[in-house]
C-alpha cells in the first residue's frame, strides 16, 4: 500500500483528500504545518508528499528547502497542490525538485489520484 503525506493547512480539504486517497488504497498521513510535515516525513518515510505552498509559519518553499537537506528523505517525490499561482514561486518549486505544481481548482480528487499514481 503506497504511503502519502499530505501537508495542507485547510483541514476540510485535507480530510477530503485523505478519504479519497484511502478509498483508492493509499495509506495517508496528514500534516497542517511545514514543521509537522517534516517530522512526519522523517518518521513515516512516505512514497510521495502532496504539498500546499501557503502554510502557517514556514511556507511550502521553506519545506522544500528543508527536505532537500535531509538526506534520508530528500529523494521522496513532491507534488505541489496549491491555490497560489505565482510564476516565481512555481519556478523556485521546480528548481527545488517538485515533480508537478498543480492548482487545486484545476483537479477533482479523482484526477489528483490519477496524477499521483504516475509517481509511485
Amino acid at each position: 500500500m503506497p504511503k502519502i503525506l499530505i501537508i495542507e493547512d485547510e483541514k476540510v480539504l485535507a480530510q477530503m483528500y485523505k478519504e479519497k486517497f484511502e478509498k483508492e488504497g493509499f495509506e495517508v498521513y496528514l500534516a497542517f504545518t511545514s514543521n509537522e510535515g517534516l517530522d512526519l516525513a522523517k518518521k513515516e518515510k512516505p512514497d510521495l508528499i502532496l504539498l500546499d505552498i501557503l502554510l502557517p509559519g514556514k511556507d511550502g518553499i521553506s519545506f522544500l528547502k528543508w527536505l532537500k537537506n535531509e538526506l534520508q528523505i530528500s529523494s521522496i517525490p513532491v507534488v505541489v497542490l496549491s491555490n497560489y499561482d505565482d510564476p516565481k514561486t512555481k519556478k523556485e518549486a521546480f528548481e527545488l525538485g517538485v515533480k508537478e505544481y498543480l492548482l487545486k481548482t484545476d483537479y477533482t480528487p479523482q484526477q489528483l489520484v490519477e496524477k499521483i499514481r504516475k509517481y509511485l
